[in-house]
């Protein structure tokens, strides 16, 4: 009989999208798991786990988790400056939040699930681990406690911590205990870009220290299973799956004031599991629909604004900026004037896809003048495989004079290069227009033209003179406006002041 583990590794708050995995590993999927092991961030869901939330259960706590009910600044120890013991407490997560998650330490220990909660023994200098049976709220709060962001929690005499260092996904301990599939969450990030700064400094010394420490035990798991293919005993005297499904999480590992950056967090481990279990022949249930299936009910609002851009395009040109300067020289003017619909804005803002609808017109002249959009689909900062890179991408479909259907397809490409981009970057649209309407990725034959077209400034402007809310009362018109703005100045943040702090605090 195979024994399967849930690892779930650290990670900070970065551990929201984890919290989206297990909705739909233990929810959609339907996945049980014999034993579990948790390490830092981990441990937050581990407990949860162990008091048998469900899986939507556990992501809801972090989709309504209200950032400020945590923060705790340690004022006085600040005071002390370089013999202070930490910059934050915990009292507030004590106080505030695990109430607020339902955490009963008295149901955690009665229940009786196969787990345990890695902590750091620092009077010892060694790594333990805390049976669900005996977990504390001391030992909870011990096993997420950062030196230096934390202070270390005293557990009859002996001083505890965060178990990073050491290990943030114990997986020879799992396998020690009888794991034979080794189900594993990772969000620490393996980006491996280098940034100055204390805060970036700190965070990038525990990527280094959890990587390499989490390498080298797959390396030996891995050395484990080539050694039985070939007939010998190996390490562990049994072959060892580790099945593992890692992202890289758009929030700051403790830096963090935002509750639509923890939902969007979710909802990301929401898709990327969806996608994941597909490609592992992993069977969903019918409840698996909608960005994160959340039963966070918001203040339905609307939003809803208009830009114009305007520039050129060649027909039968490839290449983007070929096409404008031919188009350009042809009089091939393009001009695209598209009103951004936003029918739920707290959807809009926790949704990683950040999709809306496009209505307006397209002015191309070589086919037709003013032509209505039939529909359209707007996607904002869609983050790539760095989430320093982001695009917007729009797709409209409307027809020429003759009635032909066409496809208006077009990108904007959002990232840090050399010099003063920003404006460049979130102003020009690389754009083709394709036969037909192409709901896919176009092939080289469908292409009618391609070129670039912008936003101007007197346009952008004016686009702001566009925006409208809809939504019961002023606070609430307010409201929404504010958290458009947020997630706009928030992904701006996490690409051009990464250097600063890696995901924007807000």
């Amino acid at each position: 009989m195979t024994t399967r583990a849930l690892m779930l590794a650290g990670g900070g708050v970065k551990v929201a999208f984890q919290a989206g995995v297990l909705q739909v590993w233990l929810d959609e999927a339907g996945l049980e798991f014999d034993i579990a092991d948790g390490a830092s961030g981990g441990c937050l869901n581990l407990a949860m786990w162990c008091q048998d939330m469900s899986g939507v259960e556990i992501a809801e706590n972090w989709r309504t988790l209200e950032p400020l009910r945590g923060l705790d600044i340690h004022w006085l120890e600040i005071a002390r400056l370089g013999y202070a013991s930490s910059v934050f407490e915990l009292d507030r997560w004590r106080e505030n939040v695990f109430p607020d998650w339902g955490l009963d330490f008295d149901d955690i220990r009665d229940r009786g699930r196969d787990a345990v909660f890695n902590v750091y023994n620092f009077s010892r200098h060694r790594l333990e681990t805390i049976p669900a049976a005996d977990l504390t709220e001391d030992y909870l709060v011990a096993s997420v406690s950062l030196p230096i962001w934390f202070p270390p929690v005293d557990i009859g005499g002996e001083t505890y911590i965060d178990s990073v260092f050491s290990s943030d996904s114990n997986l020879i301990e799992a396998v020690h205990r009888g794991a034979d599939e080794l189900w594993v969450i990772w969000t620490v990030s393996r980006e491996g870009r280098w940034r100055d700064g204390f805060v970036a400094n700190y965070f990038q010394i525990i990527e280094a220290a959890a990587n390499s420490r989490y390498a080298q035990d797959r390396a030996r798991i891995e050395k484990n299973n080539r050694a039985i293919q070939a007939g010998r005993e190996g390490e562990f005297g049994r072959p060892i799956e580790v099945r593992e499904i890692a992202a890289e999480v758009p929030v700051h590992y403790l830096i963090n004031l935002g509750q639509d950056r923890f939902a969007e967090a979710v909802n990301q481990g929401v898709s990327e599991a969806r996608s994941w279990c597909e490609a592992n022949d992993i069977e969903l249930s019918s409840a698996a629909s909608g960005p994160g299936a959340s039963i966070v009910t918001a203040p339905v609002a609307r939003l809803r604004f208009t830009e114009d851009m305007k520039g050129y395009a060649a027909q039968g040109a490839r290449d983007f900026r070929d096409g404008f300067e031919a188009g350009r020289d042809a009089g091939a003017y393009l001009h695209a004037h598209m009103t951004i619909g936003v029918d739920d804005v707290h959807t809009f803002v926790t949704d990683p896809e950040h999709e809306a609808e496009i209505s307006g017109w397209i002015r191309y002249e070589p086919v037709g003048q003013r032509l209505p959009i039939e529909s359209g689909r707007f996607n904002l900062f869609l983050n790539r495989a760095d989430p320093s890179e982001k695009r917007m991408l729009y797709r409209v479909f409307f027809r020429d004079g003759g009635g032909d259907p066409l496809t208006l397809l077009g990108y904007k490409e959002v990232r840090d290069d050399p010099g003063i981009d920003l404006w460049s970057d979130t102003s020009t649209l690389y754009t083709r227009i394709l036969r037909g309407h192409v709901d896919g990725d176009p092939d080289d034959e469908s292409i009618e033209a391609s070129g670039i077209i912008r936003i101007s400034l007197p346009d952008f402007m004016r686009q702001l003179t566009t925006f409208r809310v809809e939504a019961e009362g002023a606070g609430e018109r307010l409201a929404a406006m504010a958290r458009f703005g947020r997630l706009f100045l928030g992904n701006l943040w996490d690409v051009y002041a990464r250097n600063v702090l890696s995901s924007g605090p807000f």
